[in-house]
């Protein structure tokens, strides 16, 4: 059969120069294929010696020693003194009032003069009250009378009774009647005492023995009850408050002696005035005040109401442990320090009893004394960190 031209020139051999330039593009393609495989490896070398300089720079980091500066837990007994002002008045005085109404019919006392204990200051004059005490007086009499005669009439009841000559209801009637008389008796008793109580109130006495401060009301002028009418005070004692913070309260207790200084001793002496006793302190503040007062007794050195004074009030009476302030930081579970333990440091988790300055007073138990705790760089620190104590 004979073959088409197209065909047998299919069925020819290629030219030379035709396997010539077959075999360059293949070479060229290997080459290329190699080029970008060289790369690709290169950047995988790269990454790799990139993350082992990270890994090893950070690691160094870690190693790497903080620069801090350490202070040293101290047990120290504070004597410092605080000095609050206070002025002294009369330990014991009064405000007089008349518990029942009417008018001032006399007054017995002058502004300044000494009364003694149960002395009459003033009366008042009331047009209820003397005739109530007699109405209440005469009920009385009259059923204790009754009372006499219901008995008498009961014995005399009790021997017909024993006799056989009136039946038993009758004297039971009388026995009853006899115990009501009783309780009407002790009702008039109680009935007559109070009368008497307000008839004595009409009377405004002194309860101990003192100055007339000041008088409130002149004869002939209603008092209401309850209306002060006059003011008394002793001057054989005196006292004096001053008012501290709440954390000052803690080292106080009453009969505790605290020193006191005078303004008029201080002008005219050096001497220093004797002490004086806390008698009384307050467990609450009043108002917007956020101090506590405290009561004092002063002693037979002072003779005059309202002169100036300073108490002297300690900051603490016994040894506490005490860090500088800066060392204290604010973490999640508190407040907290770095104490440094072998070149590291750990947290230790503490708590303020008070300020003193630049120095906090913490409570025992979670450091010791001569602890070293760090009070420059801790905003670095993490627990467990290598650090290098500076000088």
């Amino acid at each position: 059969m004979p073959v088409s031209t197209q065909t047998a020139h299919h069925l020819l051999p290629p030219p030379a120069g035709s396997a010539h330039r077959i075999k360059s593009r293949l070479a060229k393609a290997d080459l290329r294929r190699i080029l970008i495989l060289s790369i690709l490896i290169g950047i995988i070398l790269s990454a790799c010696s990139d993350t082992e300089g990270q890994v090893s720079i950070s690691s160094t980091a870690e190693e790497r020693a903080i620069p801090v500066r350490l202070a040293t837990v101290q047990l120290r007994q504070d004597e410092e003194l605080l000095r609050f002002a206070g002025v002294s008045r009369v330990r014991q005085r009064a405000l007089l009032t008349f518990q029942v109404s009417g008018v001032i019919q006399s007054r017995n006392t002058e502004i300044g003069e000494t009364v003694s204990a149960g002395q009459t200051l003033m009366t008042l004059y009331s047009p209820a009250l003397q005739p109530s005490f007699d109405a209440a007086r005469h009920r009385l009499a009259q059923l204790e009378a009754d009372q006499l005669q219901a008995i008498k009439e009961r014995d005399r009841l009790q021997t017909l009774y024993e006799r056989g000559v009136i039946p038993l209801q009758e004297l039971e009637q009388q026995s009853t009647r006899v115990s009501s008389l009783m309780s009407a008796v002790s009702n008039a008793e109680a009935t007559l005492e109070q009368a008497g109580s307000l008839l004595r109130e009409a009377a405004l006495l002194a309860p101990f023995d003192g100055t007339v401060e000041q008088i409130l009301l002149e004869p002939g002028e209603f008092a209401q009850a309850g209306q002060p009418a006059v003011r008394i005070s002793s001057s054989s004692q005196l006292e004096t408050e001053i008012r501290v913070p709440v954390h000052l309260t803690e080292g106080l207790h009453v009969g505790q002696q605290l020193p006191v200084w005078s303004s008029l001793a201080a002008l005219g002496s050096a001497r220093t005035p004797p002490g004086a006793t806390i008698t009384e302190i307050g467990q609450s503040s009043t108002g917007d005040s956020a101090l506590y007062p405290v009561v004092l007794a002063l002693n037979e050195h002072y003779q005059r109401t309202g002169e100036a004074l300073e108490i002297g009030v300690p900051r603490r009476n016994q040894s506490a442990l005490v860090i500088p302030m800066a060392a204290v930081m604010r973490s999640a579970d508190g407040l907290t320090v770095f104490r440094s333990n072998r070149n590291r440091v750990q947290r230790v988790a503490v708590e303020i009893e008070q300020l003193q300055g630049e120095l906090a007073v913490i409570k025992s138990g979670s450091l010791e004394e001569g602890a070293q705790i760090v009070y420059a760089g801790i905003t670095r620190l993490a627990d467990g960190d290598l650090i290098e104590v500076l000088p």
